[in-house]
Protein backbone atom coordinates (compact mmCIF):
# COMPACT_ATOMS: atom_id res chain seq x y z
CA UNK A 1 0.00 0.00 0.00
CA UNK A 2 1.34 3.35 -1.03
CA UNK A 3 1.53 6.13 1.60
CA UNK A 4 -0.41 9.30 0.83
CA UNK A 5 1.30 12.66 0.85
CA UNK A 6 0.29 15.00 3.63
CA UNK A 7 -1.30 17.92 1.81
CA UNK A 8 -2.62 19.84 4.81
CA UNK A 9 0.06 22.52 4.58
CA UNK A 10 -0.72 23.04 0.89
CA UNK A 11 -4.48 23.20 1.62
CA UNK A 12 -3.92 25.74 4.42
CA UNK A 13 -1.72 27.93 2.21
CA UNK A 14 -4.24 27.74 -0.62
CA UNK A 15 -7.08 28.70 1.76
CA UNK A 16 -5.15 31.71 3.08
CA UNK A 17 -4.32 32.81 -0.47
CA UNK A 18 -7.97 32.53 -1.60
CA UNK A 19 -9.26 34.44 1.43
CA UNK A 20 -6.67 37.18 0.89
CA UNK A 21 -7.50 37.40 -2.83
CA UNK A 22 -11.23 37.54 -2.08
CA UNK A 23 -10.71 40.28 0.51
CA UNK A 24 -8.58 42.30 -1.89
CA UNK A 25 -11.18 41.89 -4.65
CA UNK A 26 -13.97 43.10 -2.38
CA UNK A 27 -11.88 46.01 -1.15
CA UNK A 28 -10.59 47.21 -4.50
CA UNK A 29 -13.46 46.23 -6.82
CA UNK A 30 -15.11 49.30 -8.35
CA UNK A 31 -18.73 49.05 -7.25
CA UNK A 32 -20.05 52.59 -7.34
CA UNK A 33 -20.99 54.48 -4.23
CA UNK A 34 -20.02 52.98 -0.91
CA UNK A 35 -22.87 51.27 0.95
CA UNK A 36 -21.66 53.03 4.09
CA UNK A 37 -23.59 56.25 4.55
CA UNK A 38 -21.31 59.22 5.01
CA UNK A 39 -21.80 60.98 8.32
CA UNK A 40 -22.27 64.74 8.13
CA UNK A 41 -19.33 66.74 9.43
CA UNK A 42 -20.44 68.31 12.72
CA UNK A 43 -18.33 71.41 12.01
CA UNK A 44 -19.63 72.15 8.52
CA UNK A 45 -23.16 70.70 8.76
CA UNK A 46 -24.40 70.92 12.34
CA UNK A 47 -28.04 70.43 11.37
CA UNK A 48 -27.28 67.33 9.27
CA UNK A 49 -25.16 65.94 12.08
CA UNK A 50 -27.95 66.53 14.62
CA UNK A 51 -30.50 64.86 12.34
CA UNK A 52 -28.24 61.83 11.85
CA UNK A 53 -27.72 61.57 15.61
CA UNK A 54 -31.50 61.78 16.15
CA UNK A 55 -32.13 59.00 13.60
CA UNK A 56 -29.46 56.84 15.24
CA UNK A 57 -31.01 57.30 18.68
CA UNK A 58 -34.51 56.54 17.38
CA UNK A 59 -33.25 53.33 15.78
CA UNK A 60 -31.31 52.27 18.88
CA UNK A 61 -34.15 53.02 21.33
CA UNK A 62 -36.73 51.35 19.11
CA UNK A 63 -34.62 48.18 18.81
CA UNK A 64 -34.08 48.18 22.59
CA UNK A 65 -37.82 48.52 23.14
CA UNK A 66 -38.58 45.59 20.83
CA UNK A 67 -36.11 43.40 22.72
CA UNK A 68 -37.63 44.47 26.04
CA UNK A 69 -41.15 43.72 24.78
CA UNK A 70 -40.06 40.22 23.81
CA UNK A 71 -38.50 39.82 27.26
CA UNK A 72 -41.77 41.04 28.84
CA UNK A 73 -39.96 43.99 30.42
CA UNK A 74 -42.90 46.28 29.74
CA UNK A 75 -41.89 49.22 31.95
CA UNK A 76 -38.45 49.42 30.35
CA UNK A 77 -39.91 49.01 26.87
CA UNK A 78 -42.37 51.82 27.56
CA UNK A 79 -39.56 54.10 28.77
CA UNK A 80 -37.56 53.45 25.58
CA UNK A 81 -40.65 54.00 23.43
CA UNK A 82 -41.41 57.23 25.26
CA UNK A 83 -38.01 58.52 24.12
CA UNK A 84 -38.62 57.27 20.57
CA UNK A 85 -41.92 59.14 20.48
CA UNK A 86 -40.25 62.31 21.77
CA UNK A 87 -37.83 62.12 18.84
CA UNK A 88 -40.21 60.68 16.21
CA UNK A 89 -43.82 61.42 17.23
CA UNK A 90 -45.21 60.33 13.84
CA UNK A 91 -43.71 56.81 13.93
CA UNK A 92 -46.72 54.45 13.90
CA UNK A 93 -44.62 51.40 14.87
CA UNK A 94 -43.59 53.13 18.10
CA UNK A 95 -47.22 53.96 18.91
CA UNK A 96 -48.25 50.34 18.30
CA UNK A 97 -45.41 48.94 20.40
CA UNK A 98 -46.21 51.38 23.22
CA UNK A 99 -49.73 49.98 23.08
CA UNK A 100 -48.38 46.45 23.47
CA UNK A 101 -46.22 47.52 26.43
CA UNK A 102 -49.29 49.08 28.06
CA UNK A 103 -51.31 45.91 27.43
CA UNK A 104 -48.55 43.99 29.19
CA UNK A 105 -48.88 46.39 32.12
CA UNK A 106 -52.66 45.78 32.21
CA UNK A 107 -53.44 49.37 31.15
CA UNK A 108 -55.90 48.59 28.38
CA UNK A 109 -57.46 52.07 28.07
CA UNK A 110 -54.07 53.72 27.52
CA UNK A 111 -53.08 50.89 25.16
CA UNK A 112 -56.24 51.50 23.13
CA UNK A 113 -55.27 55.15 22.72
CA UNK A 114 -51.81 54.25 21.41
CA UNK A 115 -53.18 51.67 18.98
CA UNK A 116 -55.71 54.20 17.69
CA UNK A 117 -52.87 56.71 17.31
CA UNK A 118 -50.84 54.22 15.27
CA UNK A 119 -53.83 53.55 13.02
CA UNK A 120 -54.43 57.29 12.57
CA UNK A 121 -50.81 57.68 11.44
CA UNK A 122 -50.86 54.60 9.19
CA UNK A 123 -54.21 52.92 8.50
CA UNK A 124 -52.31 49.92 7.06
CA UNK A 125 -50.46 49.22 10.36
CA UNK A 126 -51.84 45.68 10.74
CA UNK A 127 -50.37 44.90 14.16
CA UNK A 128 -52.07 48.00 15.59
CA UNK A 129 -55.47 46.49 14.75
CA UNK A 130 -54.52 43.25 16.50
CA UNK A 131 -53.47 45.16 19.61
CA UNK A 132 -56.56 47.36 19.42
CA UNK A 133 -58.72 44.22 19.32
CA UNK A 134 -56.99 42.87 22.44
CA UNK A 135 -57.36 46.20 24.26
CA UNK A 136 -61.03 46.58 23.33
CA UNK A 137 -61.76 43.02 24.43
CA UNK A 138 -60.05 43.74 27.75
CA UNK A 139 -62.24 46.85 28.11
CA UNK A 140 -65.41 44.83 27.42
CA UNK A 141 -66.07 46.23 23.94
CA UNK A 142 -66.61 42.92 22.17
CA UNK A 143 -68.10 44.44 18.99
CA UNK A 144 -65.16 46.82 18.66
CA UNK A 145 -62.73 43.96 19.30
CA UNK A 146 -64.35 41.87 16.57
CA UNK A 147 -64.19 44.76 14.10
CA UNK A 148 -60.53 45.46 14.87
CA UNK A 149 -59.59 41.78 14.57
CA UNK A 150 -61.39 41.53 11.24
CA UNK A 151 -59.39 44.54 10.06
CA UNK A 152 -56.18 42.85 11.22
CA UNK A 153 -57.01 39.67 9.31
CA UNK A 154 -57.88 41.69 6.22
CA UNK A 155 -54.55 43.56 6.28
CA UNK A 156 -52.26 40.81 7.56
CA UNK A 157 -52.27 38.42 4.62
CA UNK A 158 -48.48 37.89 4.76
CA UNK A 159 -48.05 37.75 8.54
CA UNK A 160 -46.71 34.83 10.55
CA UNK A 161 -49.22 31.95 10.18
CA UNK A 162 -49.19 31.44 13.96
CA UNK A 163 -50.38 35.03 14.52
CA UNK A 164 -53.07 34.62 11.89
CA UNK A 165 -54.26 31.37 13.48
CA UNK A 166 -54.37 33.01 16.90
CA UNK A 167 -56.33 35.95 15.48
CA UNK A 168 -58.82 33.65 13.75
CA UNK A 169 -59.26 31.65 16.95
CA UNK A 170 -59.93 34.80 18.99
CA UNK A 171 -62.40 36.04 16.38
CA UNK A 172 -64.18 32.67 16.32
CA UNK A 173 -64.40 32.64 20.12
CA UNK A 174 -65.64 36.24 20.34
CA UNK A 175 -68.24 35.79 17.63
CA UNK A 176 -69.45 32.60 19.30
CA UNK A 177 -69.83 34.35 22.65
CA UNK A 178 -71.64 37.28 21.07
CA UNK A 179 -74.20 35.12 19.24
CA UNK A 180 -77.52 34.74 21.05
CA UNK A 181 -78.04 31.35 22.60
CA UNK A 182 -80.91 29.21 21.41
CA UNK A 183 -83.80 28.79 23.83
CA UNK A 184 -83.95 25.31 25.44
Amino acid sequence: MKARKDRRALAAALTVALVAAGGAAVHYWPSGPSPVVARPDPHSDAQGHAEAARRDEVKLRFEQAVLMLHAREYEHALAALHRVLELAPRMPEAHANAGYALLGLKRAAAARDFFEGAIALNPMQANAYYGLAAALDELGDRSGAIGAMRSYLHLAKNEDPRHLAKARAALWEWEGQRAPRAAP
